[in-house]
This record gives structure tokens, sequence and C-alpha cells, in this order.
């Protein structure tokens, strides 16, 4: 029997749902039952009746789905498959950080661990932060742990004092300006789409600034034949999926090795083993929750 069929078959005995993030390979998007940005698979995760949540794609992903689903099974396949940028902004660190600037409201970028999440006000993802920013009454906003997110933020809220955390995405911090011409001078027809965790000279380059999801309806609004994606590679595989007969062309350097550790065979075996779980503390769960939910009921931004 092929890995394709086993893993259906196990869906079905596991009363298990696949999320995986556009990031994830072309052949592990294939085998999900729902693919999509961080905010659009939280929400799937928060509603899906199945017993059990199989998350491709890295740590905070999937703690979010059990901060949501507490009841239920969360699985990451591939334990290993951590986020970098999580990791540069710690609870101890914003803690200490937050009794400084004891004014200022905590916006917790979704790529944070789950007890980041318990301290902060509100949570955003790349798709809503301008929205989420906009929303809070406090002039005082510490930004973690994203600082190009942030930036980015900044300019829409000049009224706001937007304290950024040094943390970065090292794939999207990799993707240079002249990268970006070398595509471009190959391409001078396509328009330039990027993700707003880019470097402030790229985002400056760009034709359009958004989510992945957001890149989605770009193209397909768009009556561009032609597409550079200032993200993570993979991404081409969905956007071609969503908008054929357009073409994308990736930035080569834009390579996420953790969402690469997921592969048919560890969901495989994710499947059959309901190993590596996540779990979490009680109380963690419970602080966590709000930011959360506070987030998702600002909903998607642009």
């Amino acid at each position: 029997m092929n890995v394709a069929k086993r893993i259906q078959e196990l869906k079905g005995q596991r009363k298990a749902v696949v999320l995986a993030h556009n990031y994830q390979s072309p052949e592990v998007q294939d085998l999900a039952d729902h693919v999509g940005d961080s905010l659009g698979l939280a929400q799937i995760a928060a509603r899906t009746d199945a017993e059990v949540i199989v998350f491709c794609g890295v740590d905070f992903m999937a703690e979010s789905a059990k901060i949501l689903s507490p009841e239920k099974k969360v699985i990451l396949p591939e334990s290993e498959a951590m986020c970098p940028m999580s990791a540069m902004c710690t609870a101890m660190e914003l803690a200490l950080f937050k009794e400084r600037h004891p004014q200022a409201a905590v916006v917790a970028y979704v790529n944070t661990s789950a007890a980041v999440k318990a301290l902060a006000d509100v949570c955003c993802t790349s798709a809503n932060a301008v929205k989420v920013v906009g929303r809070m009454p406090q002039k005082h906003i510490i930004f973690v742990p994203d600082r190009n997110l942030g930036a980015y933020v900044q300019r829409f809220h000049p009224e706001k004092e937007i304290m950024l955390w040094p943390g970065f995405c090292q794939t999207h911090q990799g993707i240079s300006v002249e990268e970006v011409q070398e595509v471009r001078g190959r391409h001078p027809e396509a328009k330039l789409m990027v993700h707003p965790e880019c470097l402030p000279e790229v985002i400056d380059l760009a034709d359009h600034v958004s989510s992945t999801e957001g890149m989605i309806k770009y193209a397909k609004a768009s009556e561009a034949r032609e597409f550079i994606v200032g993200t993570e590679v993979d991404m081409t595989y969905r956007l071609g999926k969503e908008a054929p007969g357009k073409r994308f062309y990736p930035v080569p350097s834009a390579v996420c090795p953790n969402m690469k550790r997921t592969t048919p065979a560890s969901l495989l075996r994710a499947l059959e083993t309901l190993t590596p779980e996540v779990t979490l503390p009680p109380d963690v769960i419970k602080a966590a929750r709000r930011p959360l939910e506070l987030m998702m009921e600002i909903g998607r931004g642009n």
C-alpha cells in the first residue's frame, strides 16, 4: 500500500485532520485536508470536530492549535521542526521588558511560544498586524518578536510608539535587494509580491506586500500574468494551484529548513503512533487563549 493511501485510511481511523502551512513541501501539501497561513489554520483548528489535529508546520503553530483546542490531541510530526524567530523571544525576557514599560501593550506575533503568548494583550499574524495594532488603545506597543513586521506596521501607525524586539525570520531576512533585482532582471514584466517579514529595503521595492493568503488574493485579482514571490519558495506551489495559468517565480534562497523537516513518511508515522504529541500546562493554555481569540475576533487583514 502506498503512503498516500495509508495516510487517508489512518485519518479516518484516528478521526484526524491534517493541516499544512503554505511553506510545507508540495508532497505534504497534497496530503493535507487544509493548506493555509497561520491565521487560517488556527481558525480551522479552533472549529474542527476532529479528535486529532496533525499540524504539518513548526512548533508555535501546533501549540496555537493546542491552546485553541485543549481537549484535542495535537500532533507535530517532526518534534525538531522549530521556528528560530520564535526562540528569539522568551517569556522571561518579555516579562522583564514589560516591567520596564508598564504603560505599553504587548502585541505578540503568532510566531511566538505559548509562554510568550500568555504574557501578551493580543496576538497577531502578518495578515492582520496592522489592524490589530490600530485597535489597541495604548500609544505604546511592545511588538514581539519580528522587528521587520513591527517596522512595517509602524509605517501605518505613526501615532504609535512601537518598541521593536530584535527578532527576525532567517528565511525572509535572507532575501536581499540584490537577489530580488536579479530575479526581476530575468522576469521584468513580473509583479513583485513580498512578505512583511522581509527587510524594509526589500519591502520598498515591492508591488504588493502581504501575508501568504494576501498574495493569493492579489495574484488572482491582478491582470498581471507573472509574479515574483518574496517569501518561502514553496508558496509558489500553492499559488500555482490557486491561480492556474499564471507564472510564479521564487526567490531561490528563501528556503525554511524547519518547514521542510516534515515529510510524507513522518506524517504517516505521526498518524500511526499519534506522536509526538504537543502538551502545554493548563495555566499557559488559559492565559494564551484570550490573546489568540482576540486576534481572531479582529479578523484577517489585507
